[in-house]
């Protein structure tokens, strides 16, 4: 029985050594069980993407549909948890959650069942369908045992269960650790079949917890909601706040009564408070793997950060005070804002981090809004249900409507304005006298914003100084006018808008489920179609007439691709080749008449923009026969029944790369479809991975030789250093290569085993 149900007469009696011992093991039960729920919800995030993610190319497109699914699945857990709360004794839906779980365990253990999508098959449809039946249920149960959990809590008679809310940080808590979890302790220790068996016996001993949890507040499962202690709400009436941000953290502005009606309003509030954070976080991870470092690792970050804003608005003892956040919030948007209109984007090490500061700041202002404005437990599965909305909103917004509306990445500077609303209201009405103030401000800040944007070239200790006080004016008058301070950043986000969509010799601008491309007509050094994905360069082509067929970038004649193809000059006009990674078509300028060409493309965008000659005309202009294969480079070979003289791997140069293309198996692959005396040669130039030992491990695992070679060192314009591998059978296939002095054997480093598709870890390759 809770305290405050004591008689008034006397103080209550100590409870007994027994009583506070089960209190205790009670409150370890629920709160390893709902860490443990959240942390396997999360954990088979990255599992299930690990399978799927390089089957579609590795785009940021794909983590983004994952979690649009995610969202949906955990807002069809709220549903389930709030239907069967609703209707149901605490009792009966403890048996109906136990089936429910032991329903789902059919569906395990976690593994990919499904092909990928033909070529120019809508991949969106296939993933969410894959995704459905392979984790769907597991997923969906684990999603409602949370909210479940926190409700059976609330009947427990524990001195905390009329307030369960900081089992949701254990929750938030444990969700972040599993995304940090997965690609330093996991992946590098463990193949995909043994972390699938892991994560189910993770599930067995969770559905353990769940059957103790019930059995422990059996007895006292079906009583009434405990009222909440009076030190441990605000007096504030239902849907309202006193518009001061000390009010926030621990309290709850709906708390106050068992009985308060949650009106249309407040629930409205809850779901715009949760979709901002939800938008931002997608939008901040398409950018920053788009336009900033395609660096794979950087997709988990800002979902961490997003989910330990959770873990910490609604800790019992918030261990960041929710008036700090509001104070420094308007700051934060001021700095990405700056950032974006600024064109940031050369040094990703300083532009990332400010980036993810941003999000984590602005999520725990919005979190730590619908912290303060938390019902009572009696509404706890609803609220969570209403915050799920939100949550598949954001997702909906990012991934379905986002990339269909927009050739930019817009969202993020949409999501960025809408944030400057996500902040505590004045209560009071602001005079008509008020308005024309904080006018008068915004237009001034708007000014000074965009003043910076334009003259970066100052000093940088003088362009430091007014960008610092600017954003700390920026917070101190408009912090309390939000409509005003989101006028004020949309001004300017919308004045830079339009000089993007106005910048000369933009000939393309396309947005695709696998990336966004931009073909860019320069006038210097007699002119260039330059293709970028991103900050990522894919190729060009000089509009001089006698360098048309002129291969660039990566794919020099003087550089290490031209060697290649001088090992097999041998065999010109009559060499097949197979080329996986179509980019502008650049490596066709290698081909011969009488020869056969076969380039195998995920993305049927770029086949579209590689055969428009209004943009790059290497495929037109070939001689030899030429055609383009769409879908999975790996399962295409696999499918023809074709032999190629040289095998040329070129999806690894964007950074983000396609792991299951680097893997023994699919060596094999290659190995089947290449010819006598024929040539592998991976394409290993990245930014942030060193790929040289793992092809250097496969090789050595298949008895392979191999040579390795970059170059060039003197370049002109659009003449990119690339690093080539070559692997051929044995050294006299290798022809010249073995012997030139610029072609080494590459490394071996014992801490890098041969990739498979059980196994394979980016952490052990990042280049710090």
């Amino acid at each position: 029985m809770s305290s405050h149900s004591a008689p008034l007469a006397a103080p209550a009696a100590a409870p007994p050594a027994s009583a506070r011992s089960r209190t205790a093991g009670l409150l370890a039960a629920y709160t390893a069980a709902v860490f443990l729920s959240a942390f396997l919800l999360f954990l088979v995030q990255p599992l299930f993407g690990k399978m799927v993610l390089p089957l579609l190319g590795g785009s940021p497109a794909v983590w983004n549909t994952c979690m649009l699914f995610f969202q949906a699945a955990l807002l069809g857990g709220y549903l389930y948890a709030h239907v069967s709360s609703s209707r149901l004794t605490v009792r009966r839906q403890a048996m109906v959650h136990l089936a429910a779980l032991a329903l789902a365990a059919l569906a395990l253990p976690v593994s990919l069942r499904s092909a990928a999508p033909e070529g120019g098959a809508a991949p969106i449809p296939w993933l969410l369908g894959v995704m459905a039946l392979t984790v769907g249920a597991p997923f969906l149960v684990l999603s409602g045992t949370g909210p479940i959990l926190q409700r059976w809590f609330s009947r427990s008679g524990h001195a905390q269960a009329a307030d369960p809310y900081h089992l949701y940080a254990a929750s938030n808590l444990g969700s972040a650790l599993a995304l940090i979890a997965y690609p330093l302790l996991m992946e590098p220790r463990m193949r995909l079949a043994t972390q699938s068996a892991t994560w189910t016996a993770g599930y067995a001993v969770l559905a353990l917890l769940i059957a103790g949890c019930a059995a422990l507040i059996w007895r006292t499962a079906d009583a009434p909601a405990p009222a909440p202690a009076l030190d441990s709400v605000d007096t504030a009436a239902p849907g309202e706040s006193d518009g001061s941000a000390d009010s926030g953290g621990a309290t709850s502005a709906v708390a106050d009564a068992p009985a308060a009606r949650v009106t249309l309003r407040e629930r409205m509030i809850w779901t715009g408070l949760a979709f901002i954070p939800s938008s931002l976080l997608l939008g901040v991870t398409t950018f920053i793997t788009t336009d900033l470092s395609p660096a794979p690792l950087l997709w988990v970050l800002p979902l961490a950060l997003y989910l330990l804003s959770f873990t910490f608005v609604f800790a019992r003892r918030p261990l960041i005070p929710h008036e700090w956040m509001v104070a420094v919030h308007p700051s934060a948007i001021a700095i990405a804002v700056l950032l974006l209109t600024a064109g940031y984007v050369k040094k990703p090490a300083f532009a990332v981090p400010m980036h993810l500061l941003a999000l984590f700041i602005i999520a725990m202002a919005a979190h730590g809004e619908l912290a303060r404005r938390r019902p009572h437990v009696r509404h706890l599965t609803e609220f969570y249900l209403w915050i799920s909305v939100g949550g598949v909103l954001g997702g909906v917004f990012n991934a379905l409507v986002a990339p269909v509306a927009f050739n930019e990445i817009w969202e993020y500077p949409i999501i960025l304005t809408l944030a400057c609303l996500a902040r505590p209201w004045p209560e009071a009405r602001i005079p008509l006298r008020g308005h024309l103030m904080f006018a008068v401000r915004a237009a001034a800040f708007a000014w000074g914003l965009l003043y910076l944007a334009d003259n970066q070239e100052m000093r940088p200790w003088l362009f430091l100084l007014m960008a610092a006080v600017l954003i700390n004016l920026l917070n101190a008058l408009l912090g309390r006018a939000p409509l005003w301070l989101a006028a004020c950043i949309g001004v300017v986000l919308l004045v830079r808008a339009s000089s993007v969509v106005n910048e000369d010799g933009v000939l393309l601008s396309e947005r695709t489920f696998f990336g966004r491309y931009k073909v860019v007509e320069y006038q210097h050094n007699g002119g260039f179609h330059v293709l970028r994905h991103g900050s990522t360069l894919h190729g060009a082509q000089s509009l001089e007439p006698y360098r048309r067929r002129e291969p660039l970038t990566y794919y020099l004649m003087h550089g290490p691709l031209g060697k290649v193809f001088a090992v097999t000059a041998d065999r010109a006009g009559r060499r097949r080749v197979a080329v996986v990674g179509l980019g502008t078509g650049t490596t066709a300028a290698y081909a011969r008449q009488g020869e056969d060409w076969t380039f195998y493309e995920i993305d049927p965008g770029i086949e579209r923009i590689a055969r428009d000659t209004a943009y790059f005309s290497y495929l037109a202009d070939s001689p030899a026969r030429t055609r383009v294969v769409l879908g999975d480079a790996r399962l295409s070979l696999a499918q023809t029944d074709r032999t190629y003289d040289l095998i040329l791997l070129d999806a690894f140069s964007s950074d983000a790369i396609p792991v299951h293309l680097m893997t023994r198996e699919a060596l094999d692959t290659y190995l089947a479809r290449l010819a006598p005396r024929g040539l592998i040669v991976f394409h290993i130039s990245n930014r942030y991975l060193d790929l040289e030992p793992v092809v250097a491990a496969l090789a050595k695992d298949r008895g392979l030789v191999t040579r390795a070679g970059v170059g060039p060192r003197d370049r002109r314009p659009y003449e990119s250093t690339s690093t080539w591998i070559a692997v051929a059978r044995n050294a006299a296939d290798l022809g010249p290569l073995t012997a030139d002095a610029n072609w080494w054997a590459p490394r071996l480093r014992a801490d890098v085993e041969p990739w498979t598709d059980d196994y394979s870890s980016l952490l052990t390759v990042f280049d710090w």
